[in-house]
């Protein structure tokens, strides 16, 4: 699929970076998955014009406002992010590829923790949120795997390559049947079950999984949704700060040539007005840059 623009993110800050960039009548791809966006669950009571309104009911407004003005709206999470030459390659979990000349990361940040006993202990001492960033770390040695979506199965299928063993450790699956047939393919091995503690001294040693089972792991990497912000920057060769922001200037410009970013994943404040302000101001921006490149 070609497209002028892929905008990574279907939360408030990437909708409207669709809304304005369809606007200019270029092609725009959005992708992700709406029930991904912090959004989601929210009440709004503190934006302009609305007294109070669902962030499920903004979000599907929001949508429904992007495709009128004729973007394409997938719901699909994104497993690959990468340039070549001058052609930005989006590759999503159902292996479907789209090819554009600029892109828009407003994937925000969140990252889900488990919150059992070992995980905040043993971060950065065998616990991991990227699999991409640290997989080479385990290079020969055993590890797990937990999550259920397609973050999870991709970051399994990484690290067959690489680990002497993997475990992936869920409860119910959500990844695509697609992304699940993968998996397959590789020496993953599945582990239905809870993850209940991670245990370690000084570093990770093994994994506690409900009905009694001990996984002897070296590194435990949790992949609890769709690809971080932090892992797509990194695959793309933008370089986050060390809390994952991604640093723009005025035009939501980041360091690398027709990449804008937009909404949390840029910093605080994590408020929907700045969110919108900012895909607005990246879906117009990037919208500019590709008609003045035609």
């Amino acid at each position: 699929m070609d497209a002028d623009i892929t905008i990574i993110g279907i939360g408030p800050a990437g909708l409207q970076a669709a809304i304005h960039a369809a606007r200019k009548k270029v092609k725009v791809v959005a992708v992700g998955k709406t029930e991904n966006s912090a959004l989601m669950k929210a009440e709004v009571e503190n934006y302009l014009g609305l007294e109070s309104m669902s962030g499920r009911d903004i979000l599907r407004v929001g949508r429904e406002q992007a495709i009128r003005f004729g973007a394409e709206v997938l719901e699909e999470d994104v497993i690959k992010l990468t340039k070549e030459q001058d052609i930005f390659l989006t590759v999503t979990d159902s292996d479907r590829e789209i090819r554009s000349k600029a892109v828009i990361l407003a994937m925000g940040i969140s990252r889900a923790k488990l919150n059992i006993p070992g995980e905040k202990e043993l971060l950065g001492k065998g616990v991991s949120y990227c699999a991409s960033c640290d997989a080479g770390f385990f290079k020969g040695r055993p590890v797990a795997v937990i999550g259920e979506e397609s973050e999870a199965a991709e970051s399994a299928i990484l690290l067959s390559e690489i680990a002497s063993q993997v475990y992936w450790v869920h409860r119910e699956l959500k990844a695509s049947q697609h992304m699940l047939e993968k998996v397959k393919r590789t020496k993953v091995e599945m582990v239905p079950g809870k993850a209940l503690r991670i245990v370690g001294d000084p570093t990770v040693n093994s994994l506690e999984v409900e009905g009694g089972r001990t996984l002897e792991v070296n590194g435990v990497f949790i992949a609890l949704g769709a690809k971080g912000s932090i892992e797509l920057a990194l695959d793309l060769g933008v370089m986050p700060d060390p809390s994952g922001m991604i640093a723009v200037d005025g035009d939501c410009r980041t360091e690398m040539e027709m990449v804008y970013a937009c909404g949390d994943v840029t910093g605080n404040p994590w408020q929907l007005a700045r969110a919108v302000g900012q895909g607005c101001v990246a879906g117009e921006n990037a919208a500019k840059a590709i008609r003045q490149g035609k």
